[in-house]
């Protein structure tokens, strides 16, 4: 079996998997149940109130995980992904409830720019909750060696893209009046506030 049918079959048994994104290796598994969430969190040592990103392999299967993201938030979705972003958003509904941490009325969401093995991946399971796979509050991994071992031997598969960029996603929270920057990544934040303004006046 090869590391793509690796990855998918551990995905789907709610086992972790290091699946390269566009910015940094992540630490993933099936985003549909509390307990693979709660395996993943141990293995990362993550505190279980943090949030999780949701990370869709296309925007309509985002839209099909939480159907709410409509009006203005959708248009903001549409044109900041795929991307390197990370959105917070509405979840007026409490979907993923296990991935929101203490704001059930928020969720983050990812739909990265992939190509290759993972894209693979992606299209086959839909969507995965998300985490760097590094120690918490460690540097983030560019490659696999990157990824501390005790992580990388509690993974169940593993897919290997090479190096990849190594600077997180921007995170950006849409939940309030006016946008939040709670990290600045891979993309400038300014640059993407200024795309959404341009879209959200057409």
């Amino acid at each position: 079996m090869g590391e793509v049918e690796q990855a998918i079959t551990a995905i789907r048994a709610g086992n972790p998997v290091l699946l390269p994104t566009d910015t940094v290796y992540g630490l993933c598994t099936t985003a549909y149940g509390d307990d693979p969430t709660w395996r993943l969190y141990e293995l990362k040592g993550r505190d279980e109130r943090q949030p999780t990103a949701l990370l869709a392999g296309s925007v309509e299967i985002l839209f099909e995980c939480i159907p709410e993201l409509r009006g203005d938030i959708g248009v903001i979705v549409r044109t900041l992904l795929p991307g390197a972003f990370t959105l917070v958003l509405p979840n007026p509904a409490g979907r993923f409830r296990w991935l929101t941490g203490e704001r059930a009325d928020a969720i983050g969401v990812r739909v990265p720019t992939l190509q290759g093995p993972a894209r693979e991946v992606l299209d086959e399971v839909g969507c995965v909750m998300a985490t760097s796979a590094n120690d918490p509050g460690g540097p983030d991994p560019r490659t696999l060696d990157d990824v501390p071992e005790r992580i990388r031997a509690g993974c169940s598969a593993e897919v290997d893209a090479g190096p990849l960029p190594g600077t997180p996603s921007t995170v950006i929270d849409f939940t309030g009046r006016e946008p939040v920057v709670l990290r600045d990544g891979a993309v400038p934040a300014d640059e993407a506030l200024a795309r959404v303004r341009e879209a959200l006046a057409t």
